[in-house]
């Protein structure tokens, strides 16, 4: 096999050893790299999270706004579903199509 002197020999086993443990400490299965991209998720899901609180809030005021804003609530039956009331006439003109 290999025919280290003695001295050679206590710094290659220490040596292997300290390489084995600076491997797992980087690239195991909780090694820097992982820490890294779990921390990188995280801020992900707290992004995601921050967003939908948002929403949500945006989402309760809505509601509350139904419940108790009539005008809301005319504004979005005008919009969205056409309703007039009985002693209003619409007027539609076409659009101009524009030639490119």
């Amino acid at each position: 096999m290999f025919n280290f002197p003695l001295q050679k020999r206590m710094y290659i086993i220490p040596a292997g050893c300290l390489a084995f443990i600076l491997f797992f400490t980087v690239f195991g299965d909780k090694g820097l790299l992982r820490i890294f991209e779990l921390k990188q998720d995280k801020n992900k899901i707290e992004a995601r999270l921050a967003d939908s609180r948002t929403d949500n809030e945006k989402l309760k005021r809505e509601i509350v706004a139904l419940k108790s804003d009539r005008r809301y609530l005319e504004g979005i039956a005008r919009k969205d579903f056409g309703l007039v009331r009985s002693n209003e006439v619409i007027y539609q003109f076409a659009q101009e199509k524009t030639s490119k």
